[in-house]
C-alpha cells in the first residue's frame, strides 16, 4: 500500500511539475528576449476581415497576405489596452508604412496615437532621412538602435509589446526601440532636444494607453505587405 501512494505521488508531482513548466513556457516575457510562439494566439483581423474598420475595395488577402491598394488605414474594431503584437511584413523598394497603436481617434489618427514605423531604409530617400523616420523608430519620436530591417522582397518579423506607457520594439529577432511615452511631455522636442514633426501635435505622455491598432497602407506610392498578424493581451 506505502508503495501504490509512494507512486501515486510521484506521478501527481510530476504532472504538476510539467503543468508548471507548461504555464511557465506560456508566460510572455517583459520586455521579449526573442520572437514569441505566437501560433496559438488570436489573428489580429479574421481572414474575412470581418472585424476591421476598413475604407471599401483597398485592402486586400490573397494567399494569407494582407495589402492595400491606396494610403488608407486598416484598423481593429476592439480597442486594446496591454498587449503583444507579433506579425510578419515585407517592403517593396520605397515602402513607408507603419504599424499605430493606442489609437483613440481613426479619423484624425497622426497625432492620437503611436506609430511604429516600417521604412524600406534601402532606399536612398528614407536613408537620408532623420533616423527618428526609419524602420524600426516610433516614428518622429525615437530612432531604433540599429538597422536590422531586411531588403525589399524578403520579409521581416515585427514583435511589438504594449504595456501601459512602456513600448518595446523587436525587429528580426533584436530589440532596436524601447520607449517611455511618460519621457515625451513636448510635442515639440523629444527627450534628446532633436524636433518633433509638427504634425505630430501632442505629447506622447498625455495619449491614452489603450485605443485602436492600426495598420498604414500604400505610403508613398510603394506596396507593403503583411502576413501572421497575431495578438496576445497582456492581463
Amino acid at each position: 500500500m506505502k508503495t501504490y501512494k509512494s507512486m501515486l505521488a510521484l506521478v501527481v508531482t510530476v504532472a504538476a511539475s510539467l503543468a508548471l513548466a507548461a504555464d511557465d513556457k506560456c508566460k510572455l516575457e517583459i520586455p521579449p528576449e526573442s520572437h514569441p510562439d505566437s501560433s496559438g494566439w488570436d489573428d489580429l483581423f479574421k481572414p474575412d476581415l470581418s472585424n476591421a474598420i476598413k475604407p471599401k475595395g483597398i485592402w486586400t488577402v490573397e494567399n494569407g497576405e494582407l495589402t492595400a491598394s491606396q494610403d488608407k488605414a486598416i484598423w481593429t474594431k476592439k480597442d486594446y489596452d496591454n498587449f503583444v503584437i507579433d506579425l510578419e511584413f515585407k517592403t517593396a523598394d520605397g515602402s513607408n508604412s507603419g504599424v499605430i497603436v493606442y489609437c483613440s481617434n481613426i479619423k484624425n489618427w497622426i497625432p492620437n496615437s503611436v506609430e511604429i514605423q516600417i521604412a524600406d531604409d534601402y532606399a536612398e530617400k528614407w536613408a537620408k532621412s532623420p533616423k527618428t523616420w526609419q524602420c524600426g523608430a516610433i516614428f518622429g519620436h525615437l530612432a531604433p538602435s540599429k538597422r536590422t530591417v531586411k531588403k525589399p522582397g524578403e520579409w521581416n518579423r515585427f514583435t511589438i509589446t504594449c504595456k501601459d506607457n512602456m513600448i518595446y520594439v523587436m525587429l528580426n529577432g533584436e530589440t532596436v526601440t524601447t520607449m517611455d511615452m511618460k519621457k515625451w511631455t513636448s510635442a515639440k522636442k523629444n527627450p534628446d532636444g532633436s524636433e518633433i514633426p509638427g504634425w505630430l501635435s501632442k505629447p506622447k505622455a498625455e495619449l491614452p494607453t489603450h485605443g485602436k491598432i492600426g495598420l498604414q497602407g500604400k505610403h508613398a506610392g510603394a506596396p507593403i505587405w503583411f502576413r501572421n498578424i497575431k495578438i496576445k493581451e497582456i492581463k
